[in-house]
């Protein structure tokens, strides 16, 4: 990751094959996708047992689901007699139990084999150990997180720690009491590009002026291409006419009430690798998920989260939403315009990343570091 010659306010950035190579993207879903937590429901959406959600985690079909009491399980979403996909649904509920559509074997809520065709003629088969393949889940800021590693990294110093290393605590996030805000408007974007195009236009502002109108209005100082991630603990001031942050400056919805003096008026972005976004603003949280599908492909899922009687009475957020809205067409439609200069012989050794990018570099490394590892077990 270094290029020869470079002056000092340059440093490199990753070769162009790490946006392209579907055997670098293998990998990268080997060691990181699968073997670190990865946001996958918002928990309300899991509304009482039975309620199930299917995602693609790595290279793996995810079964996320609400059980008896009312915990959330997560099993790999295969069959354990012949390897059937079990639920091809993305959603759904059912009343007691999974039923695989190929043989008829059924799993209770809790993942264990209850029934088969000719089950009681193989009483040495162990309905446990024959059960669905568990996987480690987490709810957290009322999202479900799961890890599909053997030995899941530490929640607390995964998940929770990215956020402290960019507020410099936990106690930033947890006023806006995110797990009790309610879901006002979801925009899943099909991004044609490589995810870490998005995150690493995601953690700059060195783009702003050109690309985001908008949202240089409500906050000035992204003009000057530093983006509020560059600091630990710094939130973006609004404009001193800017009254919230709405796609004209105009007045937001109610404020949420645990929100500090110090952070009313102020845009905060935290990155949550390998692919959350976190944006907190006075009224309202913006929740983006990444989902790579290939390697030059992602769905990002974005969510606009909104006290609950803001939502329950009907409000028109239209105008909050449409702010950040144009701010990913904007920021995809750029990552969808860099993917193709990715296969470019100029990009063979990579480009470069000036002064207010440098962070990128630690991304880089860090993305590096992850897929050069020796796999664990």
């Amino acid at each position: 990751m270094t290029q020869e010659g470079l002056p000092p306010s340059l440093i490199a950035t990753l070769p162009g094959e790490h946006y392209t190579y579907p055997g670098i993207f293998a990998l990268e879903q080997q060691r990181i996708f699968e073997a670190m937590w990865f946001c996958v429901a918002r928990a309300s959406e899991l509304a009482k047992p039975g309620s199930f959600r299917t995602y693609q985690v790595g290279r793996e079909s995810v079964l996320i689901t609400r059980s008896r009491d009312s915990s959330v399980k997560a099993f790999l979403n295969v069959c354990r007699h012949r390897g059937a996909k079990l639920c091809t649904e993305e959603s759904g509920e059912v009343k007691r139990a999974f039923q695989c559509p190929y043989h008829a074997w059924t799993y209770g809520l809790d993942g264990k084999l209850i029934a088969a065709p000719n089950l009681t003629s193989m009483p040495d088969i162990d309905r446990t150990e024959y059960g669905l393949v568990s996987v480690a889940v987490r709810e957290w800021l009322g999202y479900v997180w799961v890890c599909l590693a053997e030995n899941p990294p530490s929640f607390e110093e995964g998940v929770i720690g990215e956020v402290v290393s960019r507020l410099g605590d936990v106690e930033s996030i947890e006023r806006y009491d995110i797990d009790n805000l309610e879901l006002g408007r979801r925009i899943t974007y099909d991004v044609k590009a490589n995810w870490k195009l998005i995150i690493e236009n995601f953690m700059e502002c060195y783009h702003c002026a050109t690309i985001h109108p908008e949202l240089t209005e409500v906050l000035p100082e992204f003009a000057d291409g530093y983006a509020a991630q560059y600091y630990v603990g710094h939130g973006a001031e609004f404009g001193e006419e800017v009254q919230g942050f709405t796609v004209d400056g105009s007045e937001g919805l109610d404020r949420i009430p645990g929100v500090a003096e110090d952070q009313d008026r102020r845009y905060y972005a935290i990155t949550v690798r390998p692919q959350v976004f976190i944006n907190l603003v006075p009224d309202h949280v913006i929740f983006h998920r990444m989902y790579p599908v290939s390697v030059d492909r992602t769905i990002v899922e974005c969510d606009w989260l909104y006290l609950p009687h803001v939502v329950e009475s009907g409000k028109d957020v239209a105008r909050s939403v449409e702010l950040f809205h144009r701010v990913n067409q904007q920021d995809f439609d750029a990552c969808e315009r860099t993917q193709p200069g990715m296969s470019s012989r100029v990009y063979a050794k990579g480009g470069v990343l000036v002064p207010s990018e440098h962070h990128i570099g630690a991304f880089h490394a860090w993305v590096q570091d992850r897929i050069d590892a020796q796999p664990v077990g």
